[in-house]
């Protein structure tokens, strides 16, 4: 802001007027500091006072192997397309080992609840490694399954697997029965093996 702008201002708006100005100026250098470090790789590689390296062998780390987003995709539209041919409005969900959603797609016409269904029932597949149409079985003996949070235990999800351990899972919801969810949710698991 120039002096000039304040030409026409009472004393009291010109001190409000320089406090905004003063403001600008202290913000638009706090951002050229922390921008200046945010473009010093040195800085970011330093290791923090006190922090423990991992040894050379890398006896105290784990690696994993996650879906690929493209692979995630494919996955779930052969599902929605699998529940396409058979004439079904659903959503289909992909999840990664972690659990967290990698796509959702919500075909034409499914109803509002099927996304999250989609995911709850991806994530309750990739959690135990195992299709939902068995974990729901499972609910006879263990009738508290259900109270963990985030699961669905209801047919229509189906794990991903990589050398047998789950790498992710895949979630329908919105047929009119969990069999035909999960047969296609198979649907997008198989669309991985091609």
């Amino acid at each position: 802001m120039n002096l000039t702008a304040t030409k026409g201002l009472t004393v009291k708006n010109k001190k409000l007027a320089l406090s905004v100005t003063a403001l600008a100026i202290g913000a638009a250098g706090t951002f050229g500091v922390v921008s200046a470090n945010a473009a010093t790789p040195a800085a970011r590689a330093t290791p923090a006072a006190g922090a423990v390296k991992a040894d050379a062998g890398d006896r105290n780390l784990t690696t994993s192997t996650h879906l690929t987003v493209a692979a995630a995709t494919k996955a779930a539209q052969a599902a929605l397309d699998a529940a396409g041919k058979d004439h079904q409005k659903v959503s289909v969900a992909v999840v990664d080992r972690d659990g967290n959603t990698l796509v959702t797609l919500r075909g034409d016409g499914a109803g509002p609840q099927s996304p999250e269904s989609a995911e709850r029932k991806a994530y309750t597949a990739v959690s135990w490694n195992a299709p939902t149409s068995v974990l729901a079985g499972r609910l006879a003996q263990t009738p508290n399954l259900k109270d963990i949070p985030g699961t669905l235990f209801l047919a229509g999800g189906a794990p991903v697997q990589a050398k047998g351990a789950p790498v992710a899972g895949v979630g329908v919801a919105g047929a009119p029965s969990g069999d035909l969810d999960e047969k296609f949710a198979q649907a997008g698991v198989a669309a991985l093996a091609k």
